[in-house]
This record gives C-alpha cells, structure tokens and sequence, in this order.
C-alpha cells in the first residue's frame, strides 16, 4: 500500500461476490492469517470484500457480545501534557490550545451526575499531566470508589511506572487504556519525539495486563508514513498482546502541529 492511499467504498448489492471472501472465511474461522494475506486483504480490498468481511464480523460480534451496548462516561480531567507527539493536538509545545485541569470536586460531581444517568463505567482521561501526583490519583480513584462501588473505573493518562499503576490499581482503578499506536519501532519513531519509545509502551502495557488490569491498546490507521507492513505489526501485537479493548480510530490532522498537512486516515480502511 502507498504511504497515502485511500479507497472509498459504496455498499455491495445483494449477492456480490467478495474475491477474497475464501480469506475471510478462514479468519472467522481460525482468528489468523499468514502476513501476506492480512496484507492481501488490506491492499486488495474491494465493496464486496468489505461487505462481506463487515457480515461475518457482525456474526461474531453477536456470539460474544450478544446486542446489548454498554456506555462509559467520559471524563476529559485535563489537557496538560508534558509529552510532544507530533500528531496530538495537546503536545506540550502548542501554545495556541487554551489549558485546563479538573479539580476532584469536579471530577466527582461528574461521576454523581453519569451514575444518576445510568453510567456504570468511568474513564479519567486526560494528557500526561506532572501536576497529578500519584498520590492524586489514588486519592481521586479511591473517593470514586468508595462512592461508586458498583462501578469500574477505567484510567486513561499515559505511561507511568510499573509502581504507579499499581498503586492505582490499588486504589481501585480496573481498567487501563494505553493505545500503543504503532507496533515499529522506526514507525514509532517518526511520530514521537526521542524521549519516547516503542520498548517502553510496550513495557506499559505488559506492566498493565500482568498487575491484573483489563488493558486497552490500538492504533491510528494511515498515520503519517504507515504502510500495509506496519498494519499487519499491528495485528500481530494485538494477537500477542490480547489486550481486553481494542481502539482503532484514522489519523485525524490538527492544525497546531507538525502533521497538520497530512491527510487523514479514512473510514473505510479503519472500519
């Protein structure tokens, strides 16, 4: 696949053959396919392909989760971060984002208001922000939990120490969320500055599973500079990972950063 290339698909008629539907059956039906056919059907895709990958995912879809849909509420608790990856819009160096930071009162007052809705899942999700200690932390997840202890509490604010997560953990967290964005690390590279590695996510992440934490990874798609080759890494890290949530979204450019010209991801080669 180009560095660049983007494929818009309408909806397959009825009886439309899929040219790899053979493929695509034996992913339903063993989880896997050798590298040169995940890339096959990345780069070969067609409508037909995509309709009929779309109704065999449905069928498994519907085995595991049944149609019941759960809802999480959101917290955003803070737009700081010390980090400056190239493509996010809230990297240290952009002076141009007007900053923000949740106290726990808010945070609290949140979580009443989402329970009294009906919300059973929190997440606090914010950048890398040095002004919450560890100490906040754990003191913001143990009052939720304490208050909520019907609920789960989903972390989502960056790589930290093996001993951090665990004494957010602890405290009362139960799920993580750490998308590794790139399984290359020469991909990696090219989106992140030096002070930020590959190896070291992937520590997070393990670090993450092996505390006991339900752990979220996952990509963008058509990144700046991915190709087919780095999506089939992807895929492969996430069959070894076996992370209990997967997010998988395009590449979005932002206009205060240095990706801002890149085009961005589509949805048909996400979905």
């Amino acid at each position: 696949m180009n560095e660049k290339k983007s494929t818009v698909f309408e909806p397959a008629g009825p009886g439309a053959a899929a040219p790899h539907a053979g493929l695509i059956d034996r992913l339903y039906e063993t989880g896997t396919l050798a590298d040169e056919e995940f890339a096959r059907l990345i780069d070969e895709r067609t409508a037909e392909d995509a309709a009929y990958l779309f109704g065999r995912a449905r069928e498994r879809a519907l085995q595991q989760f049944g149609t019941e849909v759960y809802l999480r509420g959101l917290i955003e608790v803070s737009n700081y971060c010390k980090n400056n990856c190239y493509y996010c819009g809230i990297r240290a160096a952009n002076t141009c984002v007007k900053r923000y930071r949740l106290t726990k009162d808010i945070i609290l007052s949140c979580c009443r208001r989402g329970h009294a809705l009906g919300f059973r899942t929190f997440v606090l999700q914010g950048g890398e922000d040095p002004a919450f200690s560890d100490d906040d932390i754990c003191d913001i997840v143990s009052a939720i939990r304490g208050e909520f202890p019907d609920c789960a509490i989903t972390l989502s604010i960056g790589e930290k120490s093996r001993g951090s997560y665990q004494a957010y953990f602890d405290a009362g967290a139960n799920r993580y969320l750490l998308r590794h964005e790139t399984a290359d690390a020469q991909h990696y590279g090219r989106l992140h500055p030096e002070t930020l590695s590959l190896e070291n996510r992937i520590r997070c992440l393990y670090d993450l599973k092996e505390i006991g934490y339900q752990v979220g990874a996952g990509m963008m798609i058509q990144a700046p500079f991915q190709t087919t080759e780095h999506l089939v890494r992807d895929l492969r890290f996430l069959q070894a990972l076996r992370p209990e949530m997967i997010g998988i979204g395009p590449f979005i450019p932002q206009k205060d950063t240095p990706f801002r010209d890149q085009p961005a991801g589509t949805a048909s080669l996400t979905l």
